[in-house]
């Protein structure tokens, strides 16, 4: 059997290069609009983050997206990020990558 390669982004939170299954991708459309893209294929600008929610309240403490995207980012969509990854990683340890 051919061995796939695996598919590799940097996570911006820690610059660490990981399969691309263990990250959530985040988007800056053109309105500037910033968002979760659970199916990683919606058109913007996209930024990875590893599916840890250390990680992830990492990103909030240091604002990591305002930077990375260059908009002011509100609270509400870290918290929502935080929340996202938590359910990612319990869905994981129950049922195992989809």
């Amino acid at each position: 059997m051919v061995q796939r390669k695996i598919p590799m982004r940097k996570d911006i939170v820690t610059g660490e290069m990981l399969p691309k299954k263990e990250l959530v991708r985040v988007v800056k459309n053109k309105e500037n609009e910033v968002f979760i893209d659970p199916t990683g294929k919606k058109n913007g600008r996209g930024a990875y983050i590893h599916l840890d929610v250390d990680t992830a309240k990492k990103a909030k403490d240091e604002k990591t997206f305002d930077k990375t995207f260059g908009v002011k980012i509100s609270d509400d969509f870290y918290d929502e990020l935080i929340e996202y990854v938590d359910h990612k990683v319990a869905r994981i340890k129950l049922f195992g990558h989809e």
